[in-house]
């Protein structure tokens, strides 16, 4: 599985509707409004590197009103209940 944050800047009229538009897209789990240097995060799982290749480029940064994205790729997840294992040293 491949994991990954679009970040885009969109024109700031379409927001909502851009936001209804990525969930539509497959591959789309979660879309967030964000403060910052950016208006919106989208959280891409897909199968395979090349599904995020095609995702981004001709699904998503092809939508009316996007601006521009940037794509980080995760490479692990970190959970609570992992993050708790990392401190766990073992002692009661």
């Amino acid at each position: 599985m491949v994991t990954a944050f679009i970040l885009m800047n969109v024109s700031r009229s379409r927001l909502k509707s851009i936001a209804d538009d990525l969930l539509a897209i497959d591959g789309i789990a979660e879309v967030y409004s964000v403060a910052g240097p950016f208006d919106l995060v989208a959280i891409a799982r897909v199968k395979e590197h090349e599904q995020l290749n095609d995702l981004v480029t001709e699904r998503v940064a092809e939508l009316d009103g996007i601006e521009s994205t940037e794509t980080l790729i995760a490479f692990k997840t970190f959970s609570k209940k992992d993050l708790g294992m990392l401190w766990d040293i073992g002692v009661d």
